[in-house]
């Protein structure tokens, strides 16, 4: 069993910055994925960024530019640092796991992203 453990989202105004950690603990493989997705209102969950222990990074078309996605393998922990941020990244930010031995796909519970206007 994996456990995610995510902080940092809140309340911004538009054009500002949020920091959001990732850490997971439990029966770590050194074979993974760690990403972060997001679901709005009434809209289907979508991929924000993602990357692999070997540092392979990708993102959702509309975060590349204004997010980034770092890791550190030693702390199982991933961070998304998201600037210029715009209404319509308002959503519930839910962190993934993928075990690459067992295969097996863990969410964290999500955290609140808001961005005023």
């Amino acid at each position: 069993q994996v456990q995610l453990v995510e902080s940092g989202g809140g309340l911004v105004q538009a054009g500002g910055s949020l920091r959001l950690s990732c850490a997971a603990s439990g029966s770590i493989f050194s074979r993974n994925i760690m990403a972060w997705y997001r679901q709005a209102p009434g809209k289907q969950r979508e991929l924000v960024a993602g990357s692999s222990d070997d540092g392979n990074t990708g993102y959702g078309d509309s975060v590349k530019g204004r997010f980034t996605l770092s890791r550190d393998n030693a702390k199982s922990t991933v961070y998304l640092q998201m600037n210029s941020l715009k209404p319509e990244d308002t959503g519930i930010y839910y962190c993934y796991y993928y075990d690459g031995r067992g295969k097996q796909i863990y969410w964290g519970q999500g955290t609140q992203v808001t961005v005023s206007s």
